[in-house]
């Protein structure tokens, strides 16, 4: 097994690489192309691969705390990584051995996935509007999504489909094929890099295999993709304490009604620092407490029961927690920083309004205000958070009314009970597209 040590020096050429380029990538809106793939090439994508699998035995705590260090660097990539990430993780506990197999040699030989859940508009929550038809050995999707994160880079998107008897599926889409067309549109003030825009599939073909149902997907997949939020906004908050001691230090202009000649010695500037430093150094504490928490969910996973359930929740809570907290500090860190500078501090050129922007943004997916609601039922009254989320429309809603994304309201989607553990949907001949 790796050490956490050993993860870092493999990964610091590449991590400094990046750092280098994060100013000029954020002032041009240069999409960080060449820097998945160096992260790939490293061995980010197969970082929690089993290293008889061909990847380096990391646990989850290792992981995040890479991610920490990544996000420090550039806050976009971690999340780029996202989807990838959370497809791995349940290649790890999922039932579907044959699916599993084929995917584990697949990420070990540097495959990047990516992920297209959301549809913005209409759709009504619950429901997708992207749809499955499987015609034997094949299969095509159509339709649309949103907040595709890290598609853009990613050799192969995870797709949430529905098939026209309401079932719905996750399938693993090529994405270097005609059938599938990606724009840069995110026009997010924060996190612009992220390639979080738009999938068109048009008749996208993949095969048949590669589709699972939804229901079988892990259940501790929400902590996951938030543990990944948690990782940015704790590398930003990294960021931000990084680059008010260095501006703090470097500082030489002072104010009349300052409190020394120099900066670095201002007690009311010091206090400032320190208290970003405290942030930063909270945030980073919580994150590694719920990756702790999301480790104890993926081994309860391996052996099921109500002990798995526990662990689940537990995770679900401690990351919501976390959450609540960083998503309030880290911003507010973010414009502290500016008390302990100057004027020049807000000149384009030094893009340090790119941690506020890019914090903000993180922490407005999955509200926490809903989130701390689930903390208090939880203490209160023992009722367990919900493991999956949805947003849309509700049926007889005006359209202007929606604003975000559907996704599944819990792990429970429609699946024929006659289908086998590796059967990739159930077995109809042909699953027809619905209007």
């Amino acid at each position: 097994m790796t050490t956490i040590a050993e993860l870092r020096d493999r990964f610091s050429p590449v991590l400094t690489s990046i750092a280098a380029g994060t100013l000029d990538r954020e002032r041009d809106r240069t999409l960080p192309v060449a820097e998945v793939r160096a992260l790939a090439d490293a061995g980010l994508g197969r970082v929690r691969l089993p290293v008889d699998a061909g990847g380096l035995g990391a646990t989850i705590p290792q992981l995040t705390a890479l991610l920490v260090d990544l996000a420090a660097a550039d806050s976009n990539l971690p999340q780029i990584w996202r989807g990838h990430i959370a497809f791995v993780e349940d290649l790890l506990v999922t039932p579907h051995t044959e699916f599993r197999d084929r995917w584990l040699a697949k990420i070990a030989d540097g495959a990047v996935i990516g992920n297209a859940w959301s549809e913005i508009g209409s759709v009504e929550r619950g429901s997708f509007g992207t749809r499955l038809t499987v015609d034997g050995e094949h299969a095509g999707v159509t339709g649309q999504k949103f907040y595709t994160t890290g598609s853009i880079y990613a050799d192969y998107s995870d797709t949430l489909v529905e098939a026209a008897d309401g079932g719905q599926h996750i399938a693993v889409v090529p994405l270097a094929q005609p059938g599938v067309r990606i724009s840069d549109d995110w026009d997010g003030f924060g996190q612009k890099l992220t390639g979080t825009g738009t999938i068109i599939y048009d008749h996208a073909r993949l095969e048949a295999r590669d589709v699972i149902p939804f229901a079988d997907r892990f259940d501790y997949q929400t902590a996951v993709y938030q543990l990944v939020l948690l990782a940015v906004q704790a590398g930003i908050a990294s960021a931000i304490e990084t680059d008010a001691v260095a501006a703090v230090a470097a500082r030489t202009r002072t104010y009349s009604h300052g409190n020394a000649d120099r900066v670095r010695e201002d007690p009311q500037i010091l206090q400032v620092v320190g208290e970003i430093s405290a942030v930063a150094h909270t945030a980073s504490a919580l994150t590694a407490q719920v990756a702790d928490a999301v480790q104890a969910a993926h081994d309860a996973a391996l052996h099921g029961g109500e002990q798995a359930r526990a662990a689940v929740v537990e995770a679900e809570i401690a990351s919501a927690r976390a959450q609540v907290v960083t998503s309030r500090l880290v911003p507010e860190a973010a414009t502290r920083l500016f008390d302990a500078l100057g004027a020049s501090a807000v000149r384009e050129t030094a893009a340090l309004d790119r941690h506020w922007r890019n914090a903000r943004t993180a922490a407005s997916h999955n509200p926490w205000v809903y989130k701390a609601k689930e903390i208090g039922a939880w203490e209160v009254n023992g009722t367990e958070p919900g493991f999956q989320w949805a947003i849309g429309t509700v049926s007889g809603q005006s359209p202007e009314a929606s604003f975000a994304s559907a996704v599944p309201v819990d792990s429970t989607a429609s699946v024929d009970s006659t289908e086998s553990v590796d059967s990739p949907v159930p077995v109809h001949s042909t699953v027809s597209v619905g209007a």
